[in-house]
Parts: structure tokens; C-alpha cells; sequence
């Protein structure tokens, strides 16, 4: 097939129009230029063959003459003494003055020189024509002005030139020129979105300019990501640069359907543009291309490849090519262009936000943004399909049509249970070449483990044979999932994709098909016994369906061939006799019964999850468990005691949280070579750990908090070498074993609340630098601990460290991060806590008798002294933390730094020099570069313009274009709390939600243990960077913004746990921050409090029954009226 260049556009109907006088040329020269220019696929006018019978030729010659891109003049002897002929030069001169049309003169049998001055037998021509049109003698003279004009540019001269390589220039010339036009005109550069910068970067790739090598450019992604898209917009914009050109659309389906030999044929007839090469089978097509293309530049797309063999049989080796030769392939299979040997590959990335609505509203109403109606409908859409083109180009053209919004959101409603089929239908594609085994996993994984670690994942895919080592990489490189931050995820088109398929496996019974993840199913088969051995999986996570109803155990029984199981807080109707002895994955919190049945046998199981169960006691004796890999029995609060682990070789996590009762740890727990993580906390009850916990080399995480009546831990824990963290708060232990110092991988060490009288022998086990007399046991450890060089939390909290127990050397610990020295009694902290590097967080709330700082470390991010009674002075945080990205302070209760009404002012000259540091520093746009400060103090400062009542309140923010200026800094806003009275028992929370395109959520909590002894003024922060992505609807506005503010109040239980109280009545105050604002607060003699705002914002206020509250900002203030 012969590459059409200007069927890519609609402008023109004819590549050339071929302009001669018949009774010279006709059945010569023209004739063979003619089959020339149609053999190389150019589309050409030649009037004797062009137009039908009957029709008025004149006017059909016009009309030619102006759908045609080129116009080639074969100016010859008896040319102009045809008026026909001069009627014709005259169109096509119009023609290209308007820009329409470009012209190749061809000086066939004349001179040039005669044809632009008009002498020898073109003077008698025109001198004839003026006797004939001697009363229109304009007639003539314009004939004459377009002939000269014509024949002063550049063409072809045959003068005694071969015919035959006259008219091959001739044509090479043309083919050329309408290559270097056909992409600036093309399809490509109109309503496509985002394609500037991805243009840009795969001409980086492609190196066009480069002539001295060959090559090859894959561009792959999952399917409906735009690949062929980019391939095409690439190869019309340069298409130009080369001497021939293909692009092989769909190639896998082309194949399948007409095999290799067509690919080949079409290849070659369009890089030589030459009607179809007739090649009889793929080797000697190979042969073919090899040696018909070798001495050619040319570029080449290869679109939809999914074999090896195609790309062998179209493009099989670089020397196939001319130097300056290029290969773009597109596939969904990015091995396939790893085992190809391509130069570079390039990933398309989902769209983002605002190309999303563009290319969407493209698509629905043919511009780039929504009517005002129908804004937060095309939200929806966008989330849905989230960055996938295919989706937001199908789901556009279907909404297209409605125009109706009550029509859009109920087409919105159902597009969520019934997905577009589309859409589905190409996704499918990829799924439908994977083998039996990756369509399991692949299936596996969009029904249950989206989001899970990738490490799980294996290990449970492992057990049931899928080798996911292998499938897993291949699903990846098939753009099926993708593997980040060490987790398996899938993008929602392709995880609903895959949830079609198991629902075809039976559309009107859930309890026969393979996996079951919705609610309304699971309740279904449950409650009404209709389970069968075909389901494979369960799913069903806490829901409101689930209360009052009891569901069949005997379904449950039924189903044989259960490999993953997954109930929460299930009501069950009888005892459950039998559970598969396929499960891999058994996850059931809130089991009802006392033990599991006795007919199980869970030698196939991996993980096994039974957290706030009834369980007293796993198995009786040794069960071989092999493959187990995880035990969470998290706050089972009748375990009295371990299983014997002695056949459980391969257990990686115990996790025995909150099991109250539990009195022992089985001493077969030695044998567990590969544990790395155990948590005993809150484990009341125990009282020692076996000696032979010394013998896991592997531990990295243990986790004592809580076990009060431990007292000590093994001597020889110290041989536990790869531990990582280790928490013995709130336990009886006051000494760490002498072995400790051989933790050198150490990095998270917490002795909260450990305390008691020093033993004797500490000074002679250890030698320090500087210690006070009679040192405590913590001072003792903290000088010690110098030798786990990469400790990076340490917790002395509540440790009852005194005024002269903290070593003077402070600095001793390079890579400490965070140290929390809250609730001691010691003044003051040594100088040498500043040479602690790294430091980023400083925790000394209530710390009653602290009376000043020193310097602080340069890099702290965070710095706490809530409760610091007796705390005078502070440092200039902002001079000395210059490298800090952000920094947190707490101030509460701090009722010596200054007066009453001081502490307010205090308050806002804190957040006055943050944020001109932020400024300095060149950090105000940073999403960590946030600030938080509480001061004594009962009102609003009038610089927060911007106020209200109440325990929430959520602000509509408009316009976002506005405040999203690189001017604006961020949203500071101030929270006043009245007194509290709830002792140290009470926790109060500060949540702010963000409400955009993809909402973010955070909360500040004041620490537990502290308390108000006075009116409190929170001054908080949020820097620019904390917003989410504004989700652009159009060139002016984009969706708005809404920040919720709540207060909540919660008061610990007898359980230990928090409840939430009524929330106290709040005042609050914000105000938009621009670069301005810190300008105006280095001016001379200026107070916070008279800086007004330099910004109108357009903002909407919303009380707690979402209505709107007015604003009057002529004082700067916004009030309920």
C-alpha cells in the first residue's frame, strides 16, 4: 500500500495537479510523469483521465486546480498559445498568492529565458492572443503577468538531459516536499493534549540530527496510555527528515489476521512508495527489506507489537538501514523490547490533571472546560478514569451526548457498577496473553492484594505454585501492575478489568465463581448456603450489613479449595467444624471460638491473622506449619500462652499486642532462625522471656512497651546483632544487659519511664568521659550508649533524670535523629546537645524545672517544651536552625516565658520570624515547611482578617488561580481553646482536611500528659506545598478548594483507650500569607497586629450546617452576622 501524506489532512483533495498542453506532452513526457509521481503513492490531476463525461470542464479544472497541495507547469512549445492552458496558470497563481498551493515550473522543450521574457514563439503567441481579445486586452496582459511571475521560479530545466532522470527529480523533489508538509498540517498537532513536552522528550530519544548510527526507540505502557498516539504525532512531525517512511498500524492484529508477508509488503511499498512488492513468504521478505532499504534513511513505526518474531521479520538487525535511520515501536510488553535490544525506552506516564479535563472536555463539549453546570460531573470522570486517555476519550464521546445533568450524574452512578465496556474490552487485551498461570495472579491481585507488600504477595503466590518470581516481572513488564515503594499496585481501570472477568465466571450466582470481594456477595453466599468448592477467595471487611445477621457456617465448610480467607466481627449461626486445608491466607478478627477446628490442618497456610479473637491457645503439641510465615493475634485477650514453634521453621512475625492474659512465650521460640519482628506490648502478664530469645540472629524489631512486670531482659540479648529497634517502655527494667554495646545496627531505642536504684558493678563494666555522682541507671545506659553509633531515636521520657544526670557530652551520637527527654526534672540540657548533626526533633514537654535552652542543633525540625512551667529564655531558633526544612514548635503552658497578654504577641512574632525565615531561606513553598505553636492567651489577633465560631469550620477557597501564585506562601490560621479540666488524661486533636482533587487530611496533637491551665492560642502554618494539585476546569478557573477545620476532645478510658469527648466551643482566624506580608513586617515600626491584608481573597465561609457565612473584610475581619 502507497503512503498518502496528504490524506492525513482534509484541505486538499489531490497531491499534484499537472498543468501541459496535450498536443505536446500528453502521451509522452507528461504521461511518464504522470505513472511516476502515482508509482511513489502521489495522488495526481491529470485532466483526460480526471473528469467525467458531461460536465462543464472549465469549472471542474478550477476546482482541481484549487484541491491540489502542488501545481508542476510543463511549460512546452505550443503552452501558451492555448488559452485553455493560460486560463489554468492563471487559477493556480491565485491560488498560490492565497498560500494555498506551491508551484514547480518544468521548462520542457523551451528556454526558460524565453518563457520569462516572453520572446520567440511565445512573442507570436501573445500577439495572436492580443489580435483575438483586442477588446479585452486585460485578459491578455494577465495571462502575461502570471507566465513571468511562474517562470521566475525555481524549476526544472530539461535542456539535453535524460527524460527519465528529469522526471525522477522531479518527483524525488515533490515526494520530499510533501513529506517535510503533510505533519505541520496534520491530524497530529489538533485537539491532541499534553503532547508538546512528550514530543519533546522523544526527540531527545530519537536524536534525528544524529546521521552516523541506527536507531531503535520502544514506547511502551499499559493499554489506552496514549502509545500510539505519541508514535504517530512522532512520526508526522518527522517523517520529513528521511527518504522514505512506514507507519504499521496494529501490527498484532494485522498478523493474525493476514499474517507477516502483508506487514512486509506494506513496509516496503511505503518506504520506496512504490505500488505493493509482491513477497511470497517472511524469509524472503526479510531478504527483501535487508536489501531494497540498506542504503535508505528511513524512519519506521512498528505500533501494537506484542512478538518477538514480528520485529525479527520487519526490522531484524540495525544494517538493515541506512545510517540516520529510526525505529519507533509500540507495545504493552516492555521485556519484549529488553530481548529486542532497543537503544532506549520510553514509559508514557498517565496524564495529569488538567491535560485529564482538557483532553475529557475535548471530547464531551469540544473545548477545554465544562460548562458551569456540569464541573463537579467532570471531576467524577476524571477521578474515574484517572490519567488513562482511552477511558477520558471513551467516556467523553459518550457523554457527549447528554445534556442533561440529571442524565450525567445518573450515567456517573452506573458507571461505577457497570464500567464501560469499551474501555474494558482493550484493557482485556493485555490479559489475554498471559498464560494460565499470570492470569491467576494477575486475577489474584486485582481482588484482594492491590496495595499489598510486594514481599506478601510473593510469598502467598509462592505457596500455591503461581512461581510469582517469574509472573509478578511480567506482569510488570506487561504494564499489568506496577511495583512501588515496595508494594504491587494496579491502576483501577485495569483492577476492575480484572473483577469483570471472575464476575463472567457467573453472573447470577457470586458462590461459583473463583473470588469474592464484595459485601453484598460474601452476605449472599453466607447467609444463604450457596457456596461451592469453586470459590478460591474471600473478602469481606467490617461493614454496617454485617450487624445482626448470622451467616452459615456450613457454607464456609463447603468451600474445599478456599485459598485466602478475610472475615471480620462475623456473626456465625453454629460452631465451624471445618476450615480448607488450602488456605494460604487465613485472616478472621474477632473469631468467635476458642481454638481452630480440629480437622484443620494448615500445613499450606503462609499468614495467619486473628486479631481481638476468643483463641486461648493456637494448636495443642507440634503441628508442621513449614510454610507459615506470619502469627497476629493482636489483643486476643484469652491467649494464656504460645504454640510450640518447634515445626514453624520459617516464622518471620509474631505479633502478640495487648494479649493480656499471656503468662509465657514457648521456649521453642529459639528455633525461629528467620524472626525479625516480635511485639509483645502491653503484654501485662509476662513476666520473663526465655533465655534461647537470645539465639534469634535474625530479630530486628522487638517490642516490650508495657510488659510490667518484666523486669529484666537476657544477658546475652546482646548477640542479637541485627536488631534494629528495640521498646522496653513502661516496663520493671532499669538496665539494659552488658552485652548491648555489641548493637552497632541499633537505630530506635526507647527506655520510656524506666526507672530505679543504679546497680553497683554498672561503673566497672564501663568506662565514660563524663558522668555525675551517683548516677542514675538511665545516666549510666546514655553515657554507654555512645557505642550504638546508629541509634537514631532515643526516648528517655519519664525517666526521672535529674539537674546533673544528662552526661555533658551530648554529642556522642552521630546519627541520632530524634530525642525525646519529656517529663525529667533536670534545668538544663549540656551545651554539647548542639553538636548533634542531625538532629531534627526535640521533644521536652513537661519538663517542670527546665529553666532555658541552650544553642540548639542547626538542622531541628521540631522542637517541643509544652508544660515547661519554669522556662525563661529560648535561643534564636530561626538564626541557628538555618538548614531546617521546616520547624514545629510547642509552646503550652510555658507560663514564665512572658507576661498574659505577651504570650499572644510572643505567638505571632514567632510565626513573623518563621516566616520570613521560610522566605530567606527559600523554603516557603516546601510541603514540610510547616509551623505550629501554642501560647497562654483568650483572643484572636485582628491580623487573622479572617474569623469564626465554633468547634469546625470549613472555608471554600476561590479563586484557586488567585492564591496559587508563586507569591503566595501558604494559610496561617489561629485556634483559640478555652481551659480544660481532665488532668493528664485528655488528648486534643486539631484535624484539618483539605478537600481537592485528591484530598489530604492531617491532624496536630497535643501531647498526652500535658494539660490547660489557662486559655490556649494555637498559631499554625500550612505552606503552599501542603495542597493538593488544583484540578484545572478551565483556561481561568479552576475546581475549588475547601479546608475543614475540626477541634475534638478525647479523654482515655478505663481500657486505656480514647474516647472522643464533645468538642469544646472555638474561635478561629485565618489568613491567605503572600511573600508580601513578610516585606511589610521588616518595615520600621511595624506591628503585627496593623499589617492588613495585601490580597482580597475571594473567599466563601461555611458554617457547620455547610451554609454560608458572609464575610465583611473592610476591618479585615470575617464574622457571622
Amino acid at each position: 500500500m502507497a503512503a498518502s501524506y496528504s490524506r492525513t489532512t482534509t484541505r486538499w483533495k489531490y497531491d499534484v495537479f499537472l498543468s501541459f498542453r496535450g498536443e505536446d506532452t500528453r502521451k509522452g513526457f507528461t504521461d511518464h510523469l504522470y505513472t511516476a509521481l502515482c508509482h511513489r503513492g502521489v495522488i495526481t490531476f491529470r485532466d483526460d483521465q480526471e473528469l467525467e463525461r458531461g460536465n462543464e470542464i472549465s469549472r471542474e479544472l478550477l476546482q482541481a486546480i484549487q484541491d491540489s497541495r502542488f501545481s508542476v507547469i510543463v511549460f512546452s512549445r505550443n503552452y501558451t498559445s492555448s488559452t485553455w492552458c493560460l486560463n489554468e496558470l492563471v487559477k493556480i497563481v491565485e491560488c498560490m498568492k492565497q498560500g494555498r498551493q506551491t508551484v514547480i515550473p518544468v521548462f520542457y522543450d523551451v528556454d526558460p529565458s524565453e518563457v520569462r521574457n516572453q520572446t520567440g514563439r511565445l512573442q507570436q503567441a501573445f500577439a495572436d492572443h492580443e489580435e483575438v481579445f483586442k477588446d479585452n486586452i486585460e485578459k491578455v496582459q494577465t495571462w502575461r503577468i502570471a507566465m513571468k511571475l511562474v517562470a521566475n521560479l525555481s524549476g526544472w530545466d530539461l535542456q539535453d538531459r535524460h527524460e527519465s532522470e528529469f522526471i525522477q527529480g522531479i518527483v524525488e523533489e515533490i515526494v520530499c516536499k510533501l513529506r517535510k508538509s503533510s505533519y505541520s498540517m496534520s491530524w497530529v498537532t489538533e485537539n491532541l493534549v499534553g503532547m508538546d513536552w512528550r514530543l519533546e522528550e522523544m526527540s531527545l530519544y530519537l536524536g534525528v540530527e544524529q546521521l552516523n548510527d541506527v536507531r531503535v526507540i520502544g514506547i511502551c505502557g499499559m493499554g489506552g496510555i496514549g502509545k500510539t498516539t505519541i508514535a504517530r504525532a512522532v512520526y508526522e512531525k518527522m517523517l520529513g527528515h528521511f527518504e522514505g517512511s512506514s507507519f504499521l498500524a496494529n501490527v498484532r492484529e494485522v498478523e493474525e489476521k493476514h499474517g507477516l508477508v502483508r506487514l512486509q509488503e506494506q513496509l516496503l511499498s511505503d518506504t520506496l512508495m512504490e505500488r505493493r512488492t509482491k513477497i511470497s513468504d517472511v524469509h524472503r521478505g526479510m531478504n527483501e527489506i535487508r536489501v531494497r532499504l540498506r542504503s535508505r534513511m528511513v524512519l519506521v513505526v512498528l505500533d501494537d507489537v506484542d512478538q518477538l518474531v514480528q520485529l525479527e521479520s520487519l526490522v531484524g538487525d540495525r544494517n538493515w538501514f541506512d545510517n540516520g535511520s529510526r525505529v519507533i515501536i509500540t507495545t504493552r510488553d516492555e521485556l519484549l523490547l529488553k530481548q529486542f535490544g532497543v537503544d532506549k525506552i520510553y514509559r508514557v506516564a498517565s496524564l495529569n490533571n488538567i491535560e485529564a479535563v482538557q483532553l475529557f472536555c475535548l471530547k464531551a463539549f469540544r473545548s477545554y472546560c465544562p460548562p458551569e453546570d456540569y464541573v463537579l460531573q467532570t471531576i467524577q470522570v476524571v477521578k474515574y478514569a484517572d490519567g488513562l486517555p482511552l477511558a477520558l476519550h471513551v467516556l467523553g464521546s459518550f457523554f457527549s451526548g447528554i445534556r442533561s445533568v440529571e442524565l450525567w450524574n445518573h450515567s456517573l452512578k452506573r458507571l461505577k457498577d457497570i464500567p464501560d465496556k469499551g474501555i474494558l474490552d482493550k484493557l482485556e487485551i493485555s490479559f489475554d496473553g498471559l498464560n494460565e498461570v499470570e492470569k491467576k495472579i494477575f486475577l489474584d491481585i486485582a481482588c484482594f492484594f492491590n496495595g499489598w507488600e510486594e514481599d506478601r504477595v510473593t510469598k502467598l503466590m509462592e505457596s500455591s505454585g503461581f512461581y510469582p518470581q517469574i509472573g509478578i516481572r511480567i506482569l510488570v513488564e506487561k504494564f499489568l501492575i506496577n511495583i512501588s515503594d515496595n508494594r504491587v499496585w494496579m491502576h483501577d481501570l485495569l483492577q476492575e478489568m480484572g473483577r469483570q472477568i471472575v464476575k463472567r465466571e457467573s453472573h447470577e450466582e457470586p458462590g461459583k465463581r473463583t473470588r469474592l470481594w464484595l459485601c453484598e456477595d460474601v452476605i449472599h453466599v453466607l447467609l444463604n448456603n450457596t457456596g461451592t468448592d469453586k470459590v478460591e477467595g474471600i473478602v469481606l471487611n467490617s461493614n454496617d450489613e454485617v450487624d445482626g445477621l448470622y451467616l452459615s457456617a456450613e457454607s464456609i465448610m463447603k468451600m474445599k479449595r478456599l485459598r485466602i480467607l478475610k472475615l471480620q466481627n462475623i456473626n456465625l449461626s453454629q460452631k465451624i467444624k471445618y476450615l480448607s486445608n488450602e488456605l494460604r491466607y487465613l485472616e478472621w478478627c474477632g473469631y468467635p471460638f476458642k481454638s481452630l477446628p480440629s480437622t484443620f490442618q494448615p500445613d499450606k497456610l503462609v499468614e495467619l491473622h486473628m486479631r481481638h479473637s476468643s483463641i486461648k491457645q493456637l494448636w495443642e503439641g507440634v503441628r508442621p506449619l513449614k510454610l507459615l510465615r506470619a502469627i497476629d493475634l493482636r489483643h486476643s485477650r484469652n491467649l494464656i500462652k504460645t504454640p510450640d514453634f518447634r515445626q514453624v521453621p520459617n516464622l518471620e512475625k509474631l505479633n502478640l499486642e495487648g494479649c493480656r492474659k499471656l503468662v509465657k512465650i514457648d521456649d521453642s521460640i529459639g528455633i525461629l532462625k528467620g524472626l525479625v519482628f516480635l511485639n509483645l506490648k502491653d503484654c501485662v502478664k509476662l513476666a520473663c522471656l526465655p533465655t534461647n530469645i537470645c539465639e534469634l540472629k535474625t530479630l530486628r524489631i522487638l517490642n516490650l512497651y508495657g510488659c510490667f512486670k518484666l523486669e529484666k531482659l537476657p544477658e546475652m540479648l546482646g548477640n542479637v546483632m541485627n536488631l534494629e529497634e528495640l521498646d522496653v517502655g513502661r516496663t520493671a527494667i532499669t538496665t539494659l544487659p552488658s552485652t548491648f554495646g555489641l548493637w552497632k545496627k541499633l537505630k530506635v531505642l526507647s527506655l520510656d519511664g524506666c526507672k530505679g536504684p543504679a546497680p553497683k558493678s554498672w561503673s566497672s563494666l564501663f568506662s565514660f568521659r563524663s558522668l555525675p555522682r551517683n548516677p542514675c541507671p538511665i545516666t549510666l545506659m546514655l553515657s554507654s550508649l555512645s557505642a550504638l553509633y546508629s541509634l537514631t531515636k532515643l526516648n528517655l521520657s519519664n525517666s526521672n533524670l535529674m539537674e546533673g544526670e544528662l552526661p555533658d557530652d551530648m554529642g556522642c551520637f552521630p546519627s541520632l535523629e530524634e530525642l525525646d527527654l519529656s517529663g525529667n526534672n533536670f534545668v538544663r540540657i549540656p551545651s554539647s546537645i548542639s553538636q548533634l548533626s542531625k538532629l531534627k526533633s526535640l521533644r521536652l514537654g513537661n519538663c517542670k524545672k527546665l529553666q532555658s535552652l541552650p544553642d540548639l542543633p542547626s538542622r531541628l525540625e521540631y522542637l517541643g517544651v509544652d508544660g515547661c512551667a519554669s522556662l525563661g529564655t529560648l535561643p534564636n531558633l530561626f538564626e541557628e536552625c538555618a538548614r531546617s526544612k521546616f520547624l514545629s514548635l510547642i509552646f503550652m503552658n510555658c507560663s514564665e516565658l512572658t507576661d498574659y497578654q505577651g504570650n499572644i504577641s510572643m505567638g505571632l512574632t514567632w510565626l513573623k520570624y518563621y516566616l520570613h525565615f521560610l522566605l530567606k531561606s527559600g523554603h516557603q513553598g516546601h510541603p514540610a515547611s510547616w509551623f505550629f505553636t501554642c501560647f497562654p492567651g483568650s483572643e484572636i489577633p485582628s491580623w487573622f482578617h479572617h474569623k469564626s465560631v465554633g468547634h469546625s469550620l470549613t472555608i471554600r477557597l476561590l479563586p484557586y488561580e488567585h492564591w496559587s501564585s508563586s507569591k503566595w506562601m501558604g494559610l496561617a490560621v489561629c485556634a483559640f481553646f478555652e481551659e480544660l479540666d481532665c488532668g493528664d488524661s485528655c488528648l486534643i486533636t486539631l484535624n484539618f482536611d483539605i478537600k481537592g482533587f485528591k484530598s489530604r487530611s492531617y491532624f496536630l496533637e497535643y501531647p498526652e500528659g500535658s494539660t490547660f491551665t489557662s486559655n490556649q492560642v494555637f498559631f499554625i502554618f500550612f505552606p503552599r506545598g501542603k495542597f493538593p494539585e488544583p484540578l484545572a476546569v478551565s483556561n481561568t478557573t479552576s475546581q475549588p478548594i475547601e479546608v475543614e477545620f475540626r477541634s475534638s476532645i478525647q479523654e482515655r478510658n478505663t481500657n486505656n483507650e480514647f474516647q472522643v469527648l464533645s468538642a469544646r466551643v472555638m474561635n478561629w482566624g485565618f489568613r491567605m500569607v503572600y511573600e508580601e506580608d513578610t516585606v511589610q513586617f521588616n518595615e520600621p515600626n511595624t506591628s503585627v497586629d496593623s499589617i492588613n491584608g495585601l490580597h482580597s481573597e475571594e473567599l466563601m465561609i461555611l458554617d457547620e450546617n455547610n451554609s454560608i457565612i458572609p464575610c465583611n473584610n473592610i476591618e479585615g475581619k470575617c464574622l457571622p452576622e
